[in-house]
């Protein structure tokens, strides 16, 4: 890694983010229709590698089934509206009527519903029912509060999805959540994140993680680098996850975990650029909150625009099409914002690859659109 020198007592890494970076074409091309973009995570396939984030605005359990039909994997926020509300409709309805200066508490008081351990059986359930794969999401601090209640609801993927998730967090005044024990233990394949280095990566890996989320911060809706300060530049941070992973992959005698790139993917090519780090798949959020079946209605947020120290905003995206013509198109613009998987599969086979773990090897440049 190169460093640059902040001031005489710190230096810092140079990190790129994935406007900073594309792919080049090699010396073979392919046919699209002859590029597949199928991903596998345990015993669970999908024709695109794609999963919907686990925000309100985002995936409902009427989503959750029309990504999985069309190929992906919706993910259900099990901390949001759908487990707090029977009919969320009009807490739907008024957070996307809410001024811009009220959002935030208004957004706390409509949170502040206690969620509801059998309101999560029942959308659970309702998605097992369409046949699609049936993942929640629950956040590292209630996870131990509702794991029993997801698995026995018979969720296919668990996702626990944080600002930060570490495989050792130190509490003096709480149990904290042992992930290698808690992994261990379910019959489920866990997918785990955020993180955004190689060391903080290979300790997910080591806790028995199928997938690691890559990430945090770098969404539309997130301020985290203003609040707290953190950010991770996400073509930096995918390759140095991917690298872990690699180690990992030696270390364990074989074991492949899944690299999920989990923010800073606004277009098409933001996808193409971090499968091409080294992501298998991708977790999108703003990019289908803009769908016309989207719950969020023209608006997006996250879980941090809601807690004790919010760090995210409710942002306004607006309508880019239905969920099918965003990811399979047809495209009827060129700004990158529809038919993400035919991108995709023209990026794939411009550049020569016939799936995305040979897309993983294509070259890349550092070309900074600012440069």
């Amino acid at each position: 890694m190169s460093e640059i020198e902040i001031g005489r007592g710190k230096r810092g890494n140079r990190s790129w983010a994935f406007d900073d970076v594309a792919v080049v074409p090699s010396r073979r091309t392919r046919d699209p229709e002859d590029v597949s973009t199928t991903w596998n995570i345990d015993a669970y396939s999908f024709d695109l590698p794609v999963l919907a984030a686990p925000m309100d605005s985002v995936v409902s359990p009427e989503t959750a089934i029309a990504i999985g039909k069309l190929g992906g994997l919706g993910v259900l926020d099990l901390e949001g509206l759908w487990t707090r509300y029977e009919d969320p409709t009009n807490q739907l309805e008024a957070i996307a009527k809410l001024p811009s200066a009220e959002a935030t508490t208004k957004m706390q008081e409509i949170y502040s519903e206690p969620i509801k351990a059998e309101l999560i059986k029942e959308r659970l359930s309702q998605i097992r029912k369409s046949g699609v794969t049936v993942a929640g999401a629950l956040s590292p601090q209630n996870t131990q509060n509702f794991a029993k209640t997801v698995i026995s609801a018979g969720v296919d993927i668990f996702v626990i999805r944080g600002t930060t998730v570490s495989a050792e967090h130190v509490s003096k005044t709480k149990t904290a959540l042992n992930l290698k024990e808690f992994i261990y233990e379910l019959d489920v394949p866990v997918i785990v994140g955020g993180a955004a280095t190689y060391t903080a990566a290979l300790h997910l890996m080591r806790t028995g993680a199928a997938g690691v989320l890559v990430g945090f911060g770098g969404g539309a809706a997130s301020t985290t680098r203003k609040v707290l300060g953190i950010h991770a530049p996400m073509a930096t941070a995918v390759a140095d996850v991917a690298g872990a992973r690699r180690d990992y992959l030696d270390e364990s005698g074989g074991r492949y975990v899944h690299v999920i790139a989990d923010g800073g993917l606004g277009t098409s090519g933001d996808i193409v650029k971090a499968i091409a780090c080294g992501a298998d798949a991708v977790m999108l959020g703003s990019v289908l909150a803009r769908a016309d079946e989207a719950p969020g209605r023209g608006w997006h947020w996250g879980p941090e625009s809601y807690n004790q120290l919010p760090r995210g905003e409710r942002v306004q995206v607006g309508n880019a099409g239905s969920l099918a013509q965003i990811l399979q198109g047809p495209s009827l613009a060129a700004d990158g914002r529809t038919n993400l998987i035919g991108a995709l599969r023209k990026a794939m086979a411009t550049t020569g690859y016939s799936d995305l773990k040979e897309f993983q090897r294509v070259d890349t440049v550092v070309a900074p659109y600012d440069a």
